[in-house]
């Protein structure tokens, strides 16, 4: 478990070791915890009065939300980046949750490992010796949902260049590998999608300014988030309905191609059928049968079916079927 705190005051970021001083300081303090382990997290949880339910909902991944409290606000955040699956080959949407909880001059955030969008902040507050600080807990708040908003941008990015290439291959490709790229594309953007709609809710609720401690100069920024959320949402449907599409493509594409293959065999078979109907009438045990005595008769035959087979090909070039 890592533990970092740092207090921003009028003379400067501060890093304590300890969370009770961190906490009773002068200024703006932002608690990090990463690599939650129970004991440590407990500990944050108790310095700060934070609600055992609030740490349990972070433990257990629930859906992103915006929980309010008598000191301080709980807002439950996503992060998404896409992977290669543990037991496939196909690639899935890995989340990860991050808690937030915003008191009138303090910040805790709380996750499982150390985020990037997390990470980047508190890089920034280090060497702006804790400007962002300056500005109150709720506009550190924003900037690291901003920044996990910007992430999913970058995972849509590269679901957009699967569907490209997906979109490539449907009108030329009948593999069984093409569908299953199209169906692992539509379940990724589905997981997108169940993501994204609770974290808008979520940050709607801040954009209105409804917490006590969402600043009303704050309020902008997280509208501005809200907006890029609702835009999220819009490109995941969009991007659904190109993915149905090129599922339809292939399908179709397939559908053609089995026409193509009957289209043929139809030929062979029509070709085939006098042929067999000559050879059936002549493989008759009568005994009257006076083709049989004739001394041309066989080569008479094979003439008449060489005849029949070439009329039957032009016949079905000129009509285009092969």
């Amino acid at each position: 478990m890592t533990v970092e705190a740092v207090v921003y005051t009028e003379a400067g970021a501060t890093d304590h070791t300890d969370l009770q001083t961190a906490r009773d300081a002068d200024g703006t303090t932002w608690v990090r915890a990463s690599d939650a382990s129970t004991g440590e997290l407990n500990r944050v949880a108790e310095t700060f009065d934070i609600h055992p339910l609030s740490v349990e909902d972070l433990r257990n991944g629930v859906r992103p939300k915006t929980e309010e409290f008598e000191d301080h606000t709980f807002v439950l955040v996503k992060s998404a980046t896409l992977r290669r699956g543990e037991t496939t080959f196909r690639d899935e949407i890995g989340t990860q949750s991050v808690g937030l909880f915003v008191g009138d001059d303090w910040l805790v955030s709380l996750s499982q490992d150390r985020l990037g969008s997390v990470q980047r902040v508190w890089e920034l507050v280090s060497r702006e010796e804790g400007r962002i600080l300056s500005r109150g807990p709720d506009f550190a708040t924003y900037r690291i949902v901003d920044g996990i908003t910007d992430d999913y941008f970058e995972v849509l990015d590269r679901i957009e260049d699967q569907i490209e290439a997906v979109e490539e291959e449907v009108t030329t490709s009948t593999d069984v590998e093409t569908l299953e790229v199209i169906n692992n594309v539509r379940r990724e953007l589905l997981s997108f999608r169940k993501l994204l709609w609770p974290t808008r809710e979520a940050v709607g609720y801040l954009a209105r300014g409804d917490p006590d401690q969402i600043q009303e100069q704050t309020e902008k920024y997280f509208r501005d988030v809200y907006d890029h959320l609702v835009q999220l949402v819009d490109l995941t449907e969009t991007y659904r309905d190109l993915a149905s599409g090129a599922r339809d493509i292939y399908l179709n594409t397939l559908s053609l191609s089995t026409n193509e293959v009957m289209k043929k065999l139809t030929v062979v078979a029509t070709i085939v059928l006098p042929l067999t109907f000559v050879a059936g009438v002549y493989g008759m045990n009568f005994t009257t049968m006076p083709e049989l005595g004739w001394t041309y008769g066989y080569p008479a035959v094979m003439l008449g079916m060489g005849m029949v087979t070439v009329i039957l090909v032009a016949y079905f070039r000129e009509a285009g079927y092969i």
